[in-house]
């Protein structure tokens, strides 16, 4: 495994669309370590492919329960409304509350290519809107209601 670079906001790259996984290879495998190893590295709890540059539809989360890596996500159900306190790797040291919704469900394809569905709320739904946000070249600031500073990050603890 190995640490890759992240993308910062300015880069090209972030706003564009990727294209979906087709192959689900040992190169897809690979990706999918570094891309956990270089969320834990930097103290995320998501991380998309555009962000270490490649234009493929893959995330990483870890929301504490170990990485788990959503290939070609799709959302099945999204419900209710939460505002919660984003920031983003590519982003370093920039927070905002956000309007997401408080629960979802997703379809996506493991490593291996096969279909499986994951479900959750709060910290999990926003993770898995902000990711696959991503993949569709969107960064969390467009749902943000209003930037925090810094102090206002610390009472958000």
């Amino acid at each position: 495994m190995a640490i890759r670079n992240i993308i910062k906001v300015g880069d090209p790259i972030l706003n564009k669309v990727c294209r979906p996984v087709e192959k689900f290879d040992k190169r897809l495998a690979q990706l999918l370590d570094d891309m956990a190893e270089t969320m834990k590295e930097s103290d995320g709890v998501g991380l998309a492919a555009p962000q270490v540059g490649i234009l493929r539809r893959a995330v990483v989360i870890d929301i504490g329960e170990g990485p788990v890596a959503l290939v070609n996500p799709v959302f099945l159900e999204q419900s209710g409304e939460q505002e919660c306190v984003e920031g983003c790797l590519s982003l370093p040291g920039q927070y905002g509350i956000t309007k997401r919704p408080k629960h979802v469900k997703v379809r996506a394809q493991n490593r291996s290519g096969e279909f499986f569905e994951i479900e959750g709320e709060d910290l999990l739904s926003t993770v898995c809107c902000h990711e696959t946000d991503h993949l569709n070249g969107i960064i969390f600031t467009s749902h943000v209601i209003r930037m925090l500073d810094r102090e206002e990050l610390e009472q958000q603890k």
